[in-house]
């Protein structure tokens, strides 16, 4: 069986469990290195078409491939403008597209309940635009806090980015 082939058939937290077991430690491993690597972990599990919460969870979540690559808020903030970056995010939006939402969810992964207090008007056009997308409500507001922090994301990056001279 091919590398390739084996990598296919683990599950992802075998396959997550296998990203920073080389003789290097993440952090002194170069940067081209570990994006290469999240991404090649990404794109094993990707293939595997889990549900977008396994696949968050395991690549960007807390203890997963990404925040364990890129430990320190500088790291993870360069990684952000590469383009493996953004190729994960593509992965990430593909798989949410297919779901699973309601109760799929619940059997994947346990949730949370917030309670968010917002005025009527607010509320009305949340329900508007999910009927018109043909969505429920929650996975607009999911839809909608995620490209927030998508967005706030981006914009310190570049703001990051603007304050970091330029190396000669």
């Amino acid at each position: 069986m091919t590398d390739a082939a084996s990598s296919r058939s683990q599950s992802p937290a075998t396959a997550r469990k296998n990203v920073g077991q080389a003789s290097e430690p993440a952090k002194s491993r170069p940067s081209s290195e570990k994006r290469r690597e999240a991404h090649r972990v990404a794109e094993e599990l990707f293939h595997q078409r889990p549900d977008w919460v396994v696949f968050f969870r395991e690549v960007l979540g807390v203890g997963g491939v990404v925040p364990r690559l890129f430990p320190s808020q500088d790291e993870l903030a360069a990684f952000k403008q590469t383009s493996e970056y953004a190729a994960i995010q593509k992965m990430l939006a593909d798989l949410r597209n297919q779901g699973p939402y309601g109760a799929e969810l619940d059997d994947k992964e346990p949730t949370r309940v917030i309670t968010v207090r917002l005025p009527r008007s607010m509320h009305e056009a949340l329900r508007a635009e999910a009927y018109s997308r043909q969505i429920s409500m929650n996975k607009l507001c999911i839809s909608k806090l995620l490209q927030a922090l998508e967005d706030a994301e981006a914009e310190e990056s570049n703001r990051n980015s603007a304050s970091t001279p330029e190396e000669a």
